[in-house]
């Protein structure tokens, strides 16, 4: 009886001794998923606010036409949408900036030509149409896209004129494109946090 008896505190031990190990790597496990969560969740956030690489799309997707490069000065045309966001383009390219109507570049025949080529590399552009607005709310509107604009450090954005939308502002990237019935700076910015360096030659200037 003593025997057994013993056998059965021995085994209480074992069992006592298992069920320890048990919870300390059950415990330590935990520990591990609950860290890589954690630096998921991190890299995560980081990710979107660095380029919003993570985001939900923004903005009317439009489908991708050929992208094939015409001579300067010819008619790049036609496209699916006005303004453009993809499509047949010039080898060139304009520089990041605003461009306003008295732009040299804005009296192109053809400046999609250059600026859907700046939508291949990744661009964001804000079409504005200051036909449909008066000398105040040109100015306003106009300050508004700098702004934005000022926000991304001005890197892969430009302003540029198109008289022939329906809208005053329109912005594209490769692909999507976001009509505005009135300003919205938030909208504005989540798109091209969005959309910049969606395209096919993001890691080009």
């Amino acid at each position: 009886m003593k025997k057994q008896t013993r056998r059965e505190l021995r085994r209480a031990r074992q069992q006592r001794a298992r069920s320890r190990s048990l919870w300390i790597w059950g415990g330590v496990g935990l520990g591990v998923i609950v860290v890589i969560a954690a630096v998921v969740a991190l890299n995560r956030s980081r990710q979107t606010d660095a380029g919003g690489s993570l985001s939900a799309p923004v903005g009317e997707a439009v489908a991708i036409l050929p992208s094939d490069h015409v001579e300067p000065g010819t008619d790049p045309g036609p496209y699916n949408s006005d303004p453009p966001t993809s499509g047949r383009h010039y080898a060139a390219e304009y520089n990041a900036g605003f461009y306003e109507e008295t732009s040299p570049e804005a009296s192109e025949k053809y400046p999609e030509g250059y600026l859907v080529h700046n939508l291949e590399h990744g661009y964001v552009i804000f079409w504005y149409n200051c036909t449909l607005l008066d000398q105040t709310g040109c100015a306003t509107l106009k300050d508004q896209i700098r702004q934005v604009m000022s926000a991304f450090d001005s890197f892969k954005v430009i302003a540029f004129p198109r008289a022939s939308i329906d809208a005053s502002l329109v912005m594209t990237s490769w692909g999507r494109i976001q009509r505005f019935e009135t300003f919205d700076g938030d909208l504005a910015r989540e798109f091209v946090r969005a959309n910049q360096n969606k395209a096919p030659e993001p890691n080009a200037p």
